[in-house]
């Protein structure tokens, strides 16, 4: 909601109401102070057809979603502010038959005011119905703000958990690199203490045939 539409709004619900009131003391005047209480009425007139002007260019240069309800409630200060001039313009008309013109006060413009006065009265409860459905938004738009940072957070988690997966990935990898060439060193190491073993036999076979043939030789003679 616009604080300056609400404060263009406050002024002229002010001054309609004042208006109305100035309307029905005019209708019971005559002379000078008729004439007074007029040019006072139009002067009013004046300034509430002239904060219309002002609350209908910042409603339509607000969002679209605020925008509807503003003009909507514009349309209906627009019929207030029409009926105020059909009650100045009925004051102002002279009337020959006074009867008539007391009828007319004492009927039509009571059943005008009460109508102005009931529309004002919604048009009040519309403007508090507005306020509220603004503060729900306004706390709509609070929730999905702290929803989305809480989700850019999980977002940051994740990522670092994933960095911190490869990074344990890699390091297995390399573990398993390193077994694999410690495996081929034992087994190098194993052929070659199998072919050790078989050539230290082949010395000691060896060996004890020479010494047998020593043996036999010594024991001929």
């Amino acid at each position: 909601m616009s604080e300056v539409f609400d404060g263009y709004e406050r002024q002229y619900c002010e001054i309609s109401a004042s208006l109305s009131r100035k309307c029905t003391s005019a209708a019971q005047l005559d002379g000078e102070k008729k004439k007074q209480k007029v040019s006072e009425i139009k002067s009013g007139l004046d300034e509430a057809e002239n904060l219309i002007r002002k609350m209908d260019l910042e409603a339509r240069s607000l969002q679209p979603s605020i925008k509807a309800g503003l003009l909507a409630k514009l349309r209906e200060y627009k019929s207030d502010l029409n009926n105020l001039k059909s009650e100045l313009k009925r004051i102002t008309t002279p009337n020959p038959n006074q009867a008539a013109r007391e009828e007319l006060l004492e009927s039509g413009m009571a059943d005008t005011l009460a109508f102005s006065a009931d529309q004002r009265g919604r048009l009040l409860m519309s403007t508090e119905r507005l306020n509220q459905s603004t503060e729900r938004i306004k706390d709509s738009r609070r929730t999905i703000l702290e929803t989305e940072e809480l989700g850019v957070s999980i977002l940051q988690d994740l990522h670092q958990q994933r960095q911190s997966l490869l990074h344990a990935h890699g390091t297995l990898h390399g573990v398993d690199d390193n077994i694999g060439k410690s495996r081929k060193i034992l087994t190098a190491m194993t052929r070659r203490m199998d072919r050790n073993k078989w050539i230290i036999g082949g010395i000691i076979i060896a060996l004890i045939l020479a010494i047998l043939v020593i043996l036999y030789f010594k024991l001929a003679h």
